[in-house]
Formats: C-alpha cells, sequence, structure tokens
C-alpha cells in the first residue's frame, strides 16, 4: 500500500490581507515578508499582522513562512534573533532564510527552510542542508524535473519548486549586477532588475548584433501542465512567485493551482491535500489574465529556445487576436473573445510594447481613447481585462471545513456533539424540560443547524436521536448552535498541529571546500558556520567589498543558444567575432561562456 503524502500548494502574501484572499482560495501555506530582513524588501509587514495572519490561517490548518531570507550584517544579528523568538511566539510554522549565520544565533525550536537564494541546485547541496537541520529546501527553478526526481531521490527531506511567477535569469543568489552598478543587493531585497532593461549586444568589433533589446529578460513561469510530473518527481511544496502583486492575482493563480492539484488528488489518491476545508469560488481561473511576460516552464523538459521576453519586460496577457483593418477612430480584429469597455490591449512593433485603452466595443470594432498607429495582421494582446479584474476585486471565494452535528435525548435534556473533518469534536449537555412537540421538529432542528452563515464550517449532516419529537424553539436551537461552533473553534486551535524542531549545531563538511563573493559571507556568524563545517573563507560578501572582473550573473539561459549559435546544436562559423557584449548608455558587460557547464557568465567591462 502506497504511502499518502501531503501536497502543499504555497502562496505569496504581500500583506495580511492578500494572504488571507490565498488562503480562501485553496492554499495550503502562505509566506510573507518580515520588514527589514525580507528578499522583497518592498513587502515587509509588522508583527502584529503577521500574528493575524497566522490565527485566521490556523484555523484551516494552513501554515505560514515567514520570509527572512536576506544576508545579514554583524550589527543586524541581535535584531534578528529578536525578531525569529517573536515570530515563535506568534506561531509562526517556520522561517525561510539565506543567511547560514542565523543558524548559529540563540534559537528557539522553530523549523528553518532554506531559501532559493541559498542555491540549491545540487544533490550534495540539498544532503548538507538536510544534515544542518533545515525542515524544507526550496530548490533552484533552473532544475529539470529529471533532476528535481535525482536529488529527491538521495534526500528525505521535504523539497519546494517554484511553479508560477516571474524568474530570476541568474541563479538565485548568484547575482550581484544591482549591487555592482546601483549598490541595490539582491541578497538584500533590493534589485534594482538591471535584467529587466534594453541592451545592444556587440560583438568584439563593435558591431551590433542586436539592438535596444530585452537580452536578459524571461518569460514568466508557468508549470500548470508540469504539476503531476513534479509531484511523481518526489516534489511536496508547489510555490507560486509573487509577494509584490496584488490581490486579483493572488486570487487567479492561486485558484487555477489549486483546481488542478484537486483534479491530479481525485486521481492519484497517494497524493492529498495538506490543509482543511474546501474552496468555493465564483469566477474561472484564466493563468493569461494576471499579469505575465508570456509563458515559459523553463528547463523543466529540457533546454528550449523561447524562454525569453526580448521585445518587452512588461505584461503581454493573452492573445486576443489579428488586426483586420484600421479607420481613423477605430480598428477591427479577428478575434473570438469578447472584448469589453475600459480593456487595456497591448501589441509589439519597431518601437518595443505599446497599448491603448478601449473606450468602447462595438462588434469586432474597438474603439481607442486615441488610436495608435498600428498595421493590419499584428498580433494584439489583453493585459488588462476590465471585467476580469472588477469581479476579482469583490468577494470570490469562501472556504468551509465540513463538520456534522448530532443531538441525543438524556432524562434531563439533551447532550449535542459537533466534530469536523479533522476528527475534531466537541460536546456539552443542555438541561431542559422536554414537551411533546405539535408539529414535526427534525426539519427545523436541521435547517436551524445549517446556519453556519461566515463562520469556517459547513453542516454536512445532522444526526437526531430522540424517542419522539420534542418542542425546541428556534431560539435554543440558534444558541446550541454557537456553542458547538465556539467550541469547536477553540478545540481546533488546541489541536493545531504546530511543528517544533531545535537546530542542533553540526560540523560535517559543507560541499565546497573553499568560498569566494559566491559564498555570501557577511556576518561572523555565518563566517562560524563554514568554518565550522570545514570551508574556508577567501573573500567576503560581495556587498562588503567589490570584487573587480569577476562574473556578476550565472545564468543557463544563453544568448548564443536563443539566437540559435550554440556550438552543440549547429557547426555553422558565426559571422560575429566573440566576446559578445551587452551595452546600453549606462553600461558595457562581457558575456563569456562555459558551454561545459551550460552557463553563460555576465561580467561588467570597464
Amino acid at each position: 500500500m502506497k504511502t499518502v503524502r501531503k501536497i502543499e500548494l504555497l502562496a505569496p502574501a504581500k500583506n495580511k490581507e492578500i494572504g488571507k484572499e490565498a488562503i480562501l482560495h485553496g492554499a495550503d501555506a502562505v509566506y510573507i515578508g518580515i520588514s527589514g530582513f525580507s528578499a522583497r524588501a518592498a513587502a515587509g509587514n509588522s508583527m502584529e499582522d503577521i500574528a493575524e495572519l497566522i490565527e485566521f490561517a490556523h484555523q484551516y490548518n494552513v501554515r505560514v513562512y515567514v520570509a527572512l531570507n536576506t544576508i545579514l550584517y554583524d550589527n543586524e544579528l541581535p535584531e534578528v534573533e529578536k525578531l525569529i523568538w517573536e515570530l515563535y511566539r506568534v506561531n509562526t510554522d517556520a522561517i525561510i532564510v539565506q543567511d547560514m549565520g542565523a543558524l548559529q544565533l540563540n534559537l528557539p525550536p522553530i523549523p528553518f527552510h532554506a531559501s532559493t537564494q541559498t542555491d540549491n541546485r545540487t544533490v550534495e547541496k540539498v544532503q548538507f542542508l538536510e544534515k544542518a537541520g533545515f525542515s524544507q529546501v526550496v530548490l533552484a527553478r533552473e532544475l529539470s524535473i529529471d533532476e528535481i526526481s535525482e536529488i529527491s531521490s538521495k534526500v528525505n527531506i521535504p523539497l519546494e519548486v517554484f511553479v508560477h511567477g516571474a524568474l530570476c535569469v541568474s541563479y538565485s543568489g548568484q547575482c550581484y549586477i544591482s549591487q555592482a552598478v546601483t549598490e541595490r543587493s539582491a541578497n538584500r531585497g533590493e534589485c534594482a532588475q538591471m535584467c529587466r532593461l534594453p541592451f545592444d549586444l556587440e560583438d568584439a568589433d563593435g558591431k551590433t548584433i542586436r539592438k535596444n533589446t530585452h537580452l536578459l529578460s524571461l518569460k514568466d513561469f508557468n508549470q500548470h501542465e508540469n504539476l503531476e510530473k513534479l509531484l511523481d518527481a518526489g516534489v511536496s511544496s508547489l510555490k507560486i512567485e509573487g509577494r509584490l502583486k496584488d490581490v486579483t492575482y493572488v486570487k487567479n493563480v492561486v485558484s487555477a493551482y489549486r483546481q488542478r492539484l484537486d483534479e491530479i488528488f481525485t486521481k492519484r489518491p497517494e497524493f492529498m491535500r495538506a490543509s482543511s476545508g474546501k474552496s468555493t469560488i465564483d469566477f474561472t481561473p484564466n493563468l493569461s489574465k494576471s499579469f505575465n511576460r508570456g509563458f515559459t516552464d523553463y528547463f523543466s523538459n529540457g533546454r528550449q529556445h523561447d524562454i525569453w521576453s526580448f521585445d518587452s519586460p512588461k505584461s503581454m496577457g493573452e492573445l486576443v487576436g489579428t488586426v483586420k483593418s484600421v479607420n481613423k477612430n477605430w480598428l477591427s480584429l479577428k478575434t473570438k473573445l469578447p472584448l469589453n469597455n475600459g480593456d487595456g490591449l497591448c501589441f509589439i512593433d519597431k518601437n518595443g510594447l505599446n497599448g491603448f485603452r478601449v473606450n468602447r466595443v462595438e462588434g469586432d470594432r474597438v474603439f481607442p481613447a486615441e488610436t495608435p498607429n498600428i498595421n493590419i495582421g499584428t498580433k494584439v494582446y489583453r493585459n488588462y481585462d476590465h471585467d476580469f479584474e472588477t469581479r476579482l476585486t469583490k468577494k470570490t471565494a469562501e472556504r468551509k471545513i465540513s463538520a456534522s452535528i448530532a443531538v441525543r435525548e438524556i432524562p434531563i435534556g439533551f447532550v449535542l456533539q459537533i466534530s469536523d473533518e479533522d476528527s475534531n469534536s466537541y460536546s456539552f449537555s443542555s438541561t431542559f424540560e422536554k414537551q411533546p412537540a405539535q408539529k414535526p421538529q427534525y426539519e427545523n432542528i436541521r435547517t436551524q443547524f445549517s446556519k453556519t452563515g461566515n463562520t469556517i464550517f459547513e453542516i454536512v449532516d445532522t444526526n437526531i436521536d430522540f424517542s419522539q419529537d420534542w418542542f425546541l424553539p428556534s431560539s435554543l436551537l440558534g444558541e446550541w448552535r454557537k456553542k458547538l461552533i465556539l467550541g469547536l473553534l477553540s478545540v481546533r486551535k488546541i489541536n493545531y498541529k504546530q511543528e517544533r524542531k531545535q537546530i542542533q549545531s553540526t560540523s560535517h563538511a559543507f560541499p565546497e571546500k573553499e568560498l569566494t563573493y559566491l559564498g555570501n559571507v557577511s556576518n561572523s556568524k555565518s563566517r562560524l558556520f563554514y568554518t565550522q563545517h570545514q570551508s574556508k573563507i577567501l573573500q567576503p560578501a560581495f556587498e562588503q567589498v567589490k570584487q573587480k572582473n569577476v562574473p556578476l550573473m550565472f545564468t543557463k539561459h544563453c544568448v548564443k543558444y536563443v539566437l540559435g549559435w550554440c556550438p552543440r546544436e549547429t557547426k555553422d562559423r558565426l559571422s560575429f567575432r566573440e566576446p559578445f557584449f551587452l551595452v546600453n548608455q549606462q553600461n558595457r558587460f562581457k558575456l563569456t561562456f562555459n558551454c561545459k557547464a551550460c552557463v553563460m557568465e555576465v561580467i561588467e567591462d570597464k
């Protein structure tokens, strides 16, 4: 008999309100940033807000993880230690960290997850983190499903992977281009997103190969169709990127992945969801309607050419159709999609992405606020669906936990019990002078008990064990119902299975014997950690000492490959001389190609 494995849909929360909506729409866990130490510095939250989200989440057995995933400086360590203890006291389920120095602090027994910022792409690295005491590891986005399966087969620790959202072009935790150019560190949550800027591609002779192109900008990740493969590869946590995204994005994306996972669970009983309750939504999820630069599953099924969004780093949305004709005040489109007043449409031309707002629609004619300069045959996309977005700003979901009520008579009155889908139960007796009813009571009893309103429960069954019909006032039934629900809520809170784990001191060997700036060692505690684990530190973090003539970015996205110049795929001689350079008005970067490792490196050229 196969062991049933719990699968976690992990959603982003910019704030507590978005976190609650993620839960209502089907998330099994949410991750949220704490002010000051999150890899999304613009998405920090107060302790009070995090505590409120945790209390809401735990009603549904939903876990809350707090991202504290930046590198740390010595003067910050006392505050970080204090924060971790406070997070422990408000029942945070786990802390997501990048800096190994955090493991050397005086810690409460709280689980730690290794952020993708720790560059987790090998079996050896994940094995090390497991032995170091981590409870979950977030793998690098660049891994294929086969590589994930290989790691899973050699570790016991739960594995977490990203399944949707923006892609960092560099291996996470190994990108220094923002720090080098703007002194805004990606490892400190302040990435300036240099990779989304346009560049000219030049060869060694100064010839322009590509002009004003977003050569480092990738499409957005979409693993919707790969979920079953990921589960079979051993993944237990499926993570949606987006702690800077708004509530409509989170509602739509979480709902889409929840529905897909539930479909899989129906036919694959060896998998089950990791939280309680059933989410009911009143809209049809559509991933193309939320922010996206086009979609890719990246390297999940091997290397592909079409992973980039060279034309624009902005949202393209969904393909609407093509232009049939253009008039002074309107244009007609060949499309099967209904368009609405207020929609935002866009298209690509020689200048990149252009957009316009729809004033009104008459048949296939679109009347823009200002008619764009657009050619017949041009593809048109919708990156803002007015009706869809408006709908998602309102209440769109509820989540209910199934429960049943049993009521039976005793000599002095009645005994009532409520039980939920997780086998929690609460009961009490009520003294009541029984009087025979003049008319049948069972239907009214069931009706009154089913009125759970805005509570988290849905009464799916009521068992009545009476020797005869007894008269029970609706007001009394209402009081009993409220007492049952409050009692069951209290029992659920008491019975919540809070994972506790104390990090123990270890000394097993780190996979790398020597650490350069790529080790991101930025404080005395992290130096102690790596020394304790038999690794020699040659350089401090890049943020502390800027290294010259070193790679600022390591990426599996290869410009030569996407342009059809990969030496493994073609023997044609290039008409351009290497090295190649990315150039704009402010910056110049040299590209080097480690073809053996299939990695492109970006180096500042001054």
